[in-house]
């Protein structure tokens, strides 16, 4: 029974750290600056009446 039981803590401990390091990168990610939405090319439009 204690295999059981140890096997079972160790799975609650590995979801709970699997979880935190989700949040932890979530985390990470939105307390980055946020990012100009600018493109790298642009092209300019043609005249409409030629």
């Amino acid at each position: 029974m204690s295999r059981l039981l140890a096997a079972a803590l160790t799975m609650a401990l590995a979801a709970v750290l699997a979880i935190g390091a989700a949040l932890g990168i979530v985390a990470l990610l939105d307390a980055g600056p946020e990012q100009p939405n600018t493109p790298l090319v642009t092209y300019e439009q043609a005249g409409q009446g030629s």
